[in-house]
């Protein structure tokens, strides 16, 4: 377990604290440090609101954002492999509200009124963008073996024009950037027919500001395009995610069709199937790394409320005690990008902490600077104790637990099976082909070996590392992939070739040629009969070569 224990103080450290498990030890510490800071500097009345425990204690969410019709409901269904309640799909706008789709024990849906009064549900702070969003809002429970590690929320369809934004009732974009805080992936959808980004679109986009790492692009309905068109999608896709995501890494985008129905053009079966292997993965290491997450988001959060602190602090001390206050604080509201670039300067502080300096501005017009408070050293000086001290030691735990407790996966649905049997992503593939075959599978191209084995001019059967050298190098593969290859092939180390050894090196040769991996070791279906330990293989294959 996660304890901070020495035994000469009772249990506890010297602070008193005694953390039972990381999620715990992350609520103490919100409660205990950051919390007072937030609450004396008005924090969430400017950025967000307060976390509660059910923030701390859920599991990791997943939220799927995308214009209308490109998937993100069938994408739902594809990874449950079943329908959940309030499920709409059509090629119309249909989904016209936010579902979080949970794990229940019984089926069925609970309205958003009710769901913001759950202390169980992260869902509380919700209740702030009133009955225009509850109204269409809805938790989707249902028993389902992927939803026990994960929760997926699906959004409505982002529709074009200033009039779709508006008629809403309530602010798309923030309720975005509240959920964008609290989730594990955000996951974009664009159809591959619809590859433009409304100003709706772009506006939700730019909602998750402070969250790239977060975010995932997939690029559906891929199989309805050729190969060549593909290509120029993904291009017109990265050119159009470019102008809106404005980050020097290149956001990740993974190319399929995610639906259980047959491929509308199979040229690109197996790079879908690469694709779509890739994101599982990514979705599966959600659990394990949840605790990591949330650590990183509190760290994001306290270093935003110790820069707020300073800024609020600092307008409080530009007031006049007396007259001109309306006067002064137009002037503040005014050169706030100026104050911006003192306090970097003061405090040492990357310009990437500072908020959005526009809607600072905007915010700032609605509070009475006079009653904001002067800068509290101690409560400053107890956020910075926590981020240099107890979050260093916490996140060391971190590691220390993973490695006494199993991985845990998100497994069920679209990721049970995906993996093993003959439909897994690579099987008979590369260097797994031929492993359930009874003969070598090298021998079919053996002959041909042969031939160029016999040209190297053998010794005793065997060709020297030289003579083999310059055959290999036509390959025209690096020296360091040749040298791995070398020493799979070379089963006997003895720094020759015999002629299954030199067939098998080819064979090895060619599968990297291929585009596939190498492995660490030769696999048992691959050594050669003459050096197998198992005498009935050895007479097998004699028997065949007879």
């Amino acid at each position: 377990m996660f304890t901070w224990v020495n035994k000469e103080q009772g249990g506890r450290n010297k602070d008193g604290d005694m953390f039972q498990t990381v999620t715990e030890g992350l609520q103490s510490l919100y409660t205990k440090k950051l919390l007072p800071l937030e609450e004396a500097y008005f924090f969430h009345d400017f950025h967000s609101p307060a976390l509660e425990e059910a923030d701390f204690q859920s599991k990791p969410m997943v939220l799927l954002v995308g214009q209308y019709s490109t998937g993100k409901t069938t994408f739902i269904r594809y990874l449950l492999e079943q329908d959940f309640p309030g499920m709409r799909i059509g090629p119309e706008p249909t989904t016209d509200g936010f579902i979080a789709v949970m794990y229940g024990d019984n089926e069925g849906v609970v309205p958003g009124n009710a769901l913001v009064v759950d202390p169980k549900k992260p869902f509380r702070k919700l209740n702030a963008f009133g009955n225009a969003f509850l109204n269409r809002f809805i938790c989707s429970q249902m028993p389902n073996q992927v939803l026990q590690s994960i929760s997926i929320i699906d959004t409505p369809g982002i529709l074009s024009g200033e009039k779709q934004r508006i008629s809403r009732g309530y602010d798309f974009s923030e309720v975005l950037r509240w959920f964008g805080e609290r989730v594990d992936r955000i996951i974009l959808l664009f159809d591959a027919h619809k590859l433009d980004i409304s100003d709706e679109f772009s506006e939700a986009i730019k909602a998750f500001r402070g969250q790239d790492d977060k975010i995932r692009v997939v690029l559906n309905k891929a199989d309805q395009v050729d190969t060549q068109q593909l290509m120029r999608v993904y291009g017109a896709l990265m050119w159009s995610l470019g102008k809106v995501i404005n980050t020097p890494e290149v956001v990740r985008v993974y190319l399929g069709s995610f639906w259980a129905k047959p491929l509308q053009n199979t040229d690109n079966r197996r790079l879908f199937e690469a694709e779509a292997q890739d994101l599982f993965r990514d979705i599966q290491a959600l659990p394990r790394n949840a605790a990591l997450r949330k650590l990183n988001d509190l760290i994001k959060r306290a270093r935003l409320a110790k820069v707020h602190a300073y800024i609020i602090s600092y307008l409080k001390k530009e007031m006049p005690s007396l007259f001109g206050k309306e006067k002064k604080k137009e002037e503040l509201i005014t050169h706030l990008p100026e104050i911006y670039q003192i306090l970097q300067r003061e405090h040492h502080i990357s310009p990437g902490d500072f908020p959005n300096v526009n809607k600072m501005q905007e915010q700032l017009l609605h509070y009475d600077f006079g009653k904001f408070p002067s800068l509290k050293i101690k409560l400053i000086e107890s956020v910075d104790k926590m981020l240099s001290n107890k979050i260093s030691g916490l996140m060391t735990l971190i590691r220390e637990e993973e490695g006494k407790m199993p991985p845990q996966m998100v497994t069920g649905g679209a990721f049970e099976g995906s993996q093993d049997g003959p439909f897994g992503h690579g099987y008979g593939e590369g260097i797994s082909a031929g492993a359930d075959t009874e003969d070598w599978i090298v021998s079919r191209d053996k002959p041909r070996y042969d031939e160029i084995f016999y040209t190297l001019m053998p010794i005793n059967g065997k060709v020297t590392g030289v003579n083999a050298k310059k055959e290999m190098m036509n390959s025209r593969l690096p020296n360091t992939v040749l040298g791995k290859i070398w020493k799979l092939a070379d089963c006997d180390k003895d720094g020759m070739l015999d002629d299954e050894e030199f067939a098998l090196a080819q064979h090895l040769i060619k599968i990297k040629l291929e585009g596939f991996e190498l492995p660490s070791e030769l696999p048992p279906h691959l050594v050669p009969p003459a050096h197998r330990k198992n005498s009935t293989a050895d007479i097998l294959y004699n028997h065949q070569e007879d």
